[in-house]
């Protein structure tokens, strides 16, 4: 347990120290946020502010995480998918940089991207002889889904990382809500372990999964530091779409895929507003919001970026809360 504590603290120290020095790069090689014209008209005094802080996140977090793990299978796998998701997201903000513009990579080649990274979870999971099953807590409803599990898989990794990168358009938010999600499935990971009545607290890959989530919280927390409104760095897709990765993978190796619906709820709702705003628009000619996603309807209506931060985080926690009590309840064990 010592291990799991000190790749946070460690993590978090490096991160917060470091920062300065790496806000420094980007500003003298002129790496600065492109922002849409078509965005809230706030947002303007954030053009050129640093980003791809996700960088930061990414390389402290995996050095914290070598320094103290055992190198398991399943919380390698979750490294994999935060350095694979947070790849894309890097091609994305490179391409916006380099060309000066507001958009990326494109959406086929990121999907295409994604696909390939969750092969290598699928592997990843037939090696661990996860079961192609989805538990459902309260009913207690364990839905076999065979092949379509691996599709699942793709859904699950895909919807995730760009869930929390729409989440990332306000100063502190994306950081702050993935830190929430990232504490639960580490706590999560933790449980496990202790109810399994470890015989002399031998050292199993549950532990390990929670040793790669407090390297992510506490990397995450450091940059949170430089990212809290009036933010002086930006994580990025880089960073969104690294800590998205790392929640799917984190569901998926501890066997609460259905807990994302709750763990991950902001994000979803995220995604879903932009769903909702997009369907109604094309076939109906109307917005449902003022601008999605649904942070950007509340800049619209006046609401302060710490508002929305704070009050987006309470809703986050609540919705984990939830998320961990079904856990407790109902998810007894960890199957390797």
């Amino acid at each position: 347990m010592i291990r799991v504590l000190a790749a946070g603290v460690v993590a978090m120290i490096v991160s917060i120290v470091v920062g300065p020095k790496f806000i420094e790069f980007l500003r003298r090689n002129e790496f600065g946020q492109h922002i849409r014209a078509e965005g809230p008209e706030g947002h303007g005094v954030k053009q050129g502010t640093p980003t791809m802080g996700g960088l930061l996140i990414l390389v402290v977090a995996t050095g914290a995480f070598l320094a103290f793990s055992k190198y398991k299978v399943p919380a390698l796998t979750v490294l994999f998918v935060t350095l694979g998701c947070g790849a894309i997201g890097f091609l994305d903000d490179f391409i916006k940089l380099t060309h000066r513009r507001s958009l990326g990579l494109r959406g086929r080649w990121k999907m295409l991207l994604l696909a390939l990274i969750t092969v290598g979870v699928g592997f990843a999971a037939d090696h661990q002889q996860l079961p192609t099953t989805v538990f459902i807590p309260l009913v207690h409803w364990n839905v076999a889904l065979s092949w379509g599990w691996y599709v699942l898989l793709f859904l699950v990794i895909a919807g995730t990382a760009n869930g929390v990168n729409l989440t990332d358009g306000v100063d502190g938010l994306g950081a702050g809500t993935g830190i929430i999600a990232l504490i639960t499935f580490t706590a999560i990971s933790v449980v496990t372990y202790i109810r399994s009545g470890n015989p002399g607290g031998r050292f199993d890959s549950r532990l390990d999964l929670a040793i790669v989530g407090a390297a992510l919280i506490g990397a995450t927390i450091g940059f949170l530091w430089y990212n809290a409104f009036p933010a002086e760095l930006i994580m990025g897709d880089t960073g969104a779409m690294a800590i998205g990765g790392a929640l799917a993978a984190m569901a998926i190796f501890t066997q609460t895929i259905f807990l994302l619906l709750f763990i991950g709820g902001i994000f979803a709702i995220e995604a879903l507003s932009v769903i909702v705003q997009v369907v109604s628009f094309k076939y109906y000619g109307r917005r449902v919001f003022l601008m999605a996603p649904i942070h950007h309807h509340f800049e619209m209506k006046a609401w302060s970026e710490t508002k929305i931060m704070v009050r987006f985080w309470i809703i986050t926690a609540i919705l984990c809360a939830i998320g961990f009590a079904l856990f407790y309840r109902d998810f007894t064990f960890f199957r390797h």
